[in-house]
């Protein structure tokens, strides 16, 4: 739904999880083999990666300055069971924190968020606040203090309801 940039980084593969599904519609791109394929999950996989995206979209609510949008299995806890190792490039010297495992998807997320909190960008992060929508996007405003997804579409539907509430 949103109208802006990816986030940089590997908070691009966060943002993309979380925007798997379309809350208005239900559509969840998880649901076919082309929206897991870019996960690198199965079917299988479905319950853990949904448990994943919805805890991550609760924090990125936070990070907004909102509640969750429901009661969800904390993101510290799903992240404990995907460790990280520090890698070093041999060529040039530099450093990387990835995956101890296999490189799992909720080890991928981890090193994700891990990157982002050594660049600092990790609670520009956030999840729009319209109710209907909840879509990750990341926040390019100067202040930080963005609020919607795409202010032409839930920021003008939000500013809409706030104009006819007041009964103008």
């Amino acid at each position: 739904m949103s109208d802006r940039s990816p986030a940089p980084g590997g908070l691009a593969l966060v943002e993309d999880l979380v925007n798997t599904i379309d809350l208005e519609t239900g559509a969840d791109s998880l649901d076919t083999p082309e929206g897991r394929g870019r996960f690198g999950v199965t079917e299988d996989d479905l319950p853990g990666v949904r448990e994943l995206r919805e805890s991550l979209r609760a924090v990125l609510l936070a990070h907004a300055g909102h509640p969750p949008h429901r009661t969800v299995t904390p993101l510290g806890e799903l992240l404990a069971a995907a460790p990280l190792v520090v890698t070093v490039d041999p060529a040039d010297g530099t450093a990387a924190l990835a995956p101890a495992r296999d490189g799992s998807l909720t080890g991928r997320v981890a090193a994700a968020v891990a990157e982002a909190l050594v660049a600092g960008t990790w609670a520009r992060l956030k999840a729009c606040e319209a109710a209907d929508c909840h879509w990750a996007y990341y926040d390019r405003s100067p202040a930080g203090r963005g609020r919607w997804c795409s202010m032409r579409v839930c920021g003008a539907r939000a500013k809409m309801r706030r104009y006819r509430a007041k009964g103008a």
